[in-house]
């Protein structure tokens, strides 16, 4: 078998993955990423790169550079209500560098932080190996196993995701917030003569999410929970007219749905462990709160996760002499911030007619804001920085 040995293993090469590794690369940690995917390229992640996200890649002094990277920007997002366009979300008085979301595919981004990673000593990124267990020593967790090999360190990071191997391996013990419903996501073509929702992204119009993204339109239809093979037996004919009913683009456009191979679905959780740490392993991001794509927090939430793990834990590594107060620390400080998202996601939700159905009129929540619309700054602040941002020292 392969042996490998670091200061700190992370499983899973997605945002909080990558950017941890960065971060505890330039503060001189031995760190090795491994992803069981032999690349990035994978349509619907999370594309969104926060204000609060940007701010760090100028910390770093990285932003000039990022931003050749093709994305649109989003000052504002919108939602439609009573037939109008309604700002819920205004990031333009952000004490910030950067005043807009940008929307960038997370390969883009996850490929720019790699080669950033890499170009650092101590650091290595292993893709195509997928964890299938963990290493226990006496009574902590030391290092991971895969097919044909295994690494062993002080730290195992899980940053795999909501269906995390590490934290299912570590035992560690999930509570489940529960979900309404699920999102099927979907492209169409982008034309000029398109009409455009303001500032690239039209938020929830009765259940459909149209993001720009420059040649074509990026679509989440919300669905009940459970009912994707019934709206799959309805025929796709069915779905099509379905989605022309809600969206603001020409009803022949949907004739690009030729089949449900074209037709990903996002199973939608909300969960949190009770503990986010064990002897030995900790967990970030997907991997120790899945959230629901309402408003993009989930890749936020996760970076902000990373950098309290750099600077909470780069100098317990670096001594070798990491303990479960250190991997305390870092739950104690991402705890509130993540409480906090999850409560403000759950006061989004819709509500539910007795069929499971969504309502056909949006939250009070974002009616409120279109009768008083300096609550889209308040959004806006929330949704760009979140509940504590973190900075890179």
């Amino acid at each position: 078998m392969e042996q490998l040995e670091s200061d700190c293993i992370i499983v899973g090469g997605g945002p909080a993955g990558m950017m941890a590794g960065l971060l505890l690369a330039r503060a001189g940690v031995r760190v090795a990423v491994f992803e069981k995917h032999p690349d990035f390229l994978r349509d619907f992640r999370g594309d969104t790169i926060h204000p609060s996200t940007l701010q760090l890649m100028q910390e770093l002094g990285f932003l000039e550079e990022f931003l050749r990277l093709p994305h649109q920007k989003a000052p504002t997002l919108h939602a439609e209500i009573g037939g109008r366009q309604v700002a819920i979300a205004d990031f333009r008085r952000l004490p910030l560098a950067c005043r807009y979301i940008a929307f960038m595919p997370q390969w883009d981004f996850l490929d720019f932080l790699a080669r950033k990673a890499q170009a650092l000593p101590g650091f290595s990124l292993h893709m195509g190996v997928e964890t299938t267990g963990l290493i226990r020593a006496a009574d902590r967790i030391a290092g991971i196993r895969w097919q044909g090999g295994a690494a062993r360190a002080a730290l195992v990071i899980g940053a795999d995701g909501r269906q995390s191997v590490v934290r299912r391996e570590a035992g560690l013990v999930v509570r489940d917030f529960g979900s309404a419903v699920d999102v099927l996501w979907l492209k169409l073509s982008r034309r000029p003569d398109d009409p455009a929702p303001a500032m690239s992204h039209a938020g929830p119009q009765q259940g459909l999410v149209l993001i720009d993204r420059g040649d074509y339109w990026q679509c989440g239809y919300v669905i009940r929970k459970g009912s994707h093979e019934e709206l799959k037996a309805r025929g796709i004919l069915a779905f099509r007219a379905a989605l022309a009913a809600l969206a603001p683009l020409p009803a022949e456009r949907f004739d690009e749905i030729t089949s449900w191979d074209q037709v990903h679905l996002l199973q939608i959780r909300m969960d949190r462990l009770e503990q986010w740490w064990a002897p030995g392993v900790l967990c970030i991001g997907d991997a120790a709160h899945a959230m629901s794509p309402v408003g993009g927090f989930g890749v936020n939430l996760a970076i902000q996760d990373a950098v309290a793990v750099a600077r909470i834990l780069a100098g317990p590594l670096r001594a070798g002499q990491v303990g479960t107060r250190d991997l305390a620390a870092v739950q104690a400080r991402r705890l509130f911030p993540t409480r906090a998202t999850q409560g403000l996601q759950r006061m989004m939700r819709r509500k539910r007619n007795d069929r499971g159905e969504a309502a056909p009129r949006p939250p009070g929540f974002v009616r409120a804001i279109a009768r008083m619309p300096a609550l889209a700054h308040l959004m806006g602040r929330l949704i760009g920085m979140g509940f504590r941002t973190e900075r890179i020292r």
